[in-house]
């Protein structure tokens, strides 16, 4: 709500690192892989910054339990942090469906999936998504969008017809470093193509969303129907 005092809306959390940084030490604790391989992103790999965030990370794997997927499925793999933690949700013979086109990552996310004690249960793909999203077998119950901002739109098409009624869409880096306020320059596909998601999302009535202002943007869609309303 605003600030009543000086007529400004209060910092969420993704703005103020220090309420960041209580948040994530008054929840559950981190384990110990996944700070290894945060810690080797960080060192190794460009753009570590596309690495789900500690907090957010304690948020998907929360989610991931609650629902106790069956089926989740990971559009957008990096390094594998996101994936591990919603691994930690699967039910007992669950399985996450993990995809990225980056050839050159798939060694740095074996080394860390191997260590997990979620190896088994989690199906690396290797390609274009629209392209794999097809061969996987549904329902899912649970699918984690955070790849290329342009096909947002498509990756929810593919997986709609596919999802569990009550099922969870999530939909990640959707305020884009707050870029998706202000009008787009006509060359920034990226800002463009997540403007019009997030109008798509809020008027589908195919789910009920809500986007939290949670680091960059993370939207919740629940699914109230998979067929066109």
């Amino acid at each position: 709500m605003p600030d009543q005092k000086n007529n400004s809306t209060l910092i969420t959390e993704g703005h103020d690192p220090n309420w960041f940084a209580y948040a994530t030490d008054h929840s559950e604790q981190i384990p110990e892989l996944l700070i290894a391989l945060e810690k080797e992103t960080h060192q190794k790999v460009l753009q570590p910054r596309m690495m789900s965030g500690r907090l957010q990370g304690r948020f998907l794997s929360l989610l991931a339990n609650l629902i106790q997927a069956q089926t989740i499925v990971e559009i957008g793999t990096y390094t594998g942090y996101a994936t591990l933690c919603l691994a930690e949700g699967l039910a007992e013979n669950g399985v996450i469906h993990t995809i990225d086109s980056n050839e050159e990552l798939v060694s740095f996310q074996e080394r860390y999936f191997k260590k997990s004690t979620y190896s088994n249960k989690i199906k690396r793909h290797l390609g274009k998504a629209l392209d794999i999203l097809p061969q996987i077998e549904g329902p899912f119950d649970l699918v984690f969008i955070d790849a290329d901002k342009e096909n947002y739109s498509a990756y929810f098409e593919a997986v709609i017809p596919k999802m569990h009624v009550g099922g969870l869409i999530l939909s990640d880096n959707v305020l884009w470093s707050g870029k998706v306020l202000h009008e787009a320059d006509p060359k920034d596909l990226s800002t463009i193509a997540l403007k019009k998601y997030n109008t798509k999302l809020k008027e589908d009535k195919r789910v009920q969303t809500i986007l939290l202002p949670f680091r960059d943007g993370l939207t919740l869609s629940r699914v109230v129907t998979n067929h066109v309303v």
